[in-house]
């Protein structure tokens, strides 16, 4: 078996221990990037709209399990799996045509405490890259950023259909300009902003109702994931978090032209069987009857804390609020343009779903 303690003690020299190497059960290298912990103020700042002030309470991505983390640990890049395992390695052509609970399974096979990264550190993290200006670019319009044509990746795979066929589709991971980092720089997260739609776990819809796992216990080794699961809770006005099935909880409904946080879903975009629903910018996302937005909705980028399209640059939500289940995409991939982006949200897919724009990334909430 390779030993790669060089490579650990390299990376983690070189990126001032930004970025470390976590080995899975058989000793294989996965490179990831470490995150460390900070509030929900700290990155939603003094004021949301149309909620209360955000509280200087830890982000609920950093709590798993009754415990409160000091940082976690993400995937450096989009994973690609080598047998039956997931790993975040530089210059690969992601892993796609994979459903999430495959990716999940690929994801655990490595040991306890791995998982599809939680929906609730993607959010935090696009909220810190909003706070702090470094909103990243990516490959969302073949091969290249659609508002900077010059950046590029290195490609991997070719447009099948007409209107592109043969220009770039998946670009190598990590292969982007700085600019496609997180923070700007080359010890950041790649690729969050297009290349290939990636799942996430902890949340889901299931006919417009908004249900998660709280905090991050979905990276619990002992998490069911399953469709009537006792983890799943849904969201009160209040914020509070109860039982599937309690009656006035949050919900997507479709007003006129957008999707507003309501209690109940009187319009539907959608139909079961397929992924069909509608779509705008993130920004846009309204509320209906309800007077004031819990922050977990904020916590979790379900709600836009300002109404400034430009503030998100662009990023789009999509929806199916008619179908029984469906699972969270993030990012976009390489043909999206504007609307790809780190709060770019794809609620359309059944997670059973699989395409060649879809793919993932593992996390870590074990000791580090």
């Amino acid at each position: 078996m390779p030993n790669f303690d060089d490579l650990k003690l390299a990376v983690q020299a070189v990126s001032g221990g930004k970025n470390t190497v976590l080995f899975d059960d058989t000793g294989m290298p996965s490179i990831m990037v470490i995150i460390p912990q900070f509030t929900s103020k700290q990155v939603l700042g003094d004021t949301v709209q149309n909620g209360s002030a955000p509280t200087d309470n830890v982000h609920p991505a950093f709590q798993v399990g009754n415990k409160t983390l000091q940082k976690v640990a993400i995937s450096k890049y989009q994973n690609i799996v080598v047998n039956s395992r997931a790993y975040s390695l530089p210059m690969q052509d992601p892993r796609t045509s994979i459903t999430f609970d495959a990716a999940q399974d690929a994801c655990k096979a490595k040991g306890d405490f791995w998982g599809v990264t939680p929906f609730s550190l993607w959010s935090a993290l696009a909220l810190w890259c909003k706070k702090n200006g470094t909103m990243p670019n990516g490959n969302n319009q073949w091969g290249h950023d659609v508002t900077a044509t010059w950046e590029h990746g290195v490609q991997t795979a070719t447009e099948g259909g007409e209107s592109h066929k043969g220009e770039t589709s998946r670009t190598a991971t990590g292969s982007g300009p700085a600019t496609w980092f997180h923070d700007h720089t080359s010890f950041g997260i790649a690729d969050l902003n297009g290349n290939v739609w990636e799942w996430c776990a902890g949340m889901r819809l299931r006919k417009g109702k908004i249900q998660i796992i709280p905090y991050a216990d979905c990276m619990m080794p002992s998490c069911d994931f399953s469709l009537n699961s006792s983890a799943w809770r849904e969201i009160t006005e209040d914020g509070s978090l109860v039982a599937v099935g309690t009656a006035d909880t949050l919900c997507y409904d479709y007003s006129t032209d957008k999707f507003v946080i309501a209690k109940k879903v009187t319009t539907t975009k959608g139909e079961e069987g397929n992924g069909t629903g509608a779509g705008h910018v993130f920004a846009n996302i309204g509320n209906g009857e309800i007077e004031t937005i819990p922050q977990i909705l904020f916590d979790l980028a379900l709600y836009p804390a300002d109404a400034t399209a430009e503030n998100y640059k662009g990023d789009y939500f999509y929806c199916n609020n008619f179908a029984d289940e469906r699972f969270p995409l993030r990012g976009g991939h390489w043909g999206h343009g504007a609307g790809a982006g780190v709060f770019d949200v794809n609620l359309h897919n059944a997670r059973s779903d699989s395409a060649g724009h879809i793919g993932f990334r593992s996390a870590f909430y074990g000791e580090l």
